[in-house]
């Protein structure tokens, strides 16, 4: 049997986001919800941002869980967002830092102006949006779809992003992203490793027209075929050329806290594919958990 640092007896969920983006718990408080749901290892995937590593691995003696530190990165094909998971990469790369600081402050931008567009139909405000986020956190569209919630104007997240913030809506605002070649490039660069985020999903740019051949050649180590995005077909499409580019293959629950429906361990990576991940990156380590069980929540 192999030897693994982690432990491999109990799940592993590979994408996580606290509000250090646009999830709705703090990552010591993510890292605590894992614990409570059985899990052995999870990494943290904030957009565009490090900023959570620190005070989730501050977490793993008392969850005994062990932190993987990761980032998911916005990219864009044409017009088509696609995201990048990069996973031990070293943050003090400054080519990938600078970038996405350069995400960061076009996605504040744009939120501004969509928030101005959309105050002359309705009674949102910037401080509206303001309040739906932590001091320090990347400003997004889920934050204005809170905003949007609290104020009454939709019941909840997932209905301001189906009517008003759908790109059909009439006030959606494009951000700098760079191409996911690019962001691929700077996570190996990093010493990471760049995994495609739920390539089945989002009108699937990533899937069409050679796309991920491109990405593979591009420096692409895995693919997340385990997501509630991904649909049957393209999960096929995935394992099939994930068999015949020997990538690396994980499942996720994209966990948002109370943001999405998401839960914590409904898709998991099994160990020897986390361990693929550990043994390629050389940009940082996983933050082990003891090895004496934790007792969290007894």
């Amino acid at each position: 049997m192999p030897v693994y640092h982690f432990d491999a007896e109990r799940p592993i969920d590979l994408h996580t986001h606290s509000n250090i983006s646009d999830g709705t718990e703090s990552p010591a408080a993510v890292m605590r919800a894992a614990a409570t749901a059985g899990l052995g290892t999870i990494a943290l995937t904030d957009h565009d941002s490090f900023d959570g590593w620190e005070q989730a691995a501050g977490a793993v003696a008392e969850t005994g869980v062990t932190l993987i530190p990761g980032v998911e990165i916005s990219t864009q094909i044409g017009r088509a967002s696609v995201h990048l998971l990069g996973y031990l990469v070293d943050p003090n790369y400054e080519p990938l830092r600078d970038e996405l600081a350069a995400v960061r402050e076009s996605r504040l931008g744009r939120a501004e102006k969509m928030v101005a567009r959309i105050g002359a139909d309705y009674p949102l405000s910037w401080d509206d949006v303001l309040a739906q986020a932590e001091p320090g956190a990347t400003i997004g569209r889920p934050h204005i779809a809170d905003a949007l919630a609290a104020k009454g104007i939709v019941p909840d997240r997932s209905a301001a992003f189906d009517t008003i913030l759908h790109w059909r809506g009439g006030y959606y605002q494009p951000h700098h992203a760079p191409h996911p070649t690019t962001a691929i490039k700077l996570v190996r660069q990093a010493g990471g490793v760049p995994v495609l985020a739920h390539p089945g999903s989002r009108g699937r740019p990533a899937m069409r027209d050679g796309n991920l051949a491109e990405l593979i050649a591009a420096g692409l180590l895995g693919v997340e075929i385990g997501h509630r995005e991904n649909d049957d077909i393209n999960r096929g499409l995935l394992r099939y050329a994930a068999r015949t580019n020997d990538l690396i293959v994980t499942g996720s629950s994209d966990y948002h806290g109370t943001g999405k429906p998401n839960r914590l361990g409904e898709n998991t990576t099994e160990p020897d594919q986390l361990q693929r991940i550990i043994d390629a990156a050389t940009g940082c380590a996983p933050h082990y958990a003891p090895a004496a069980p934790s007792a969290f929540g007894a």
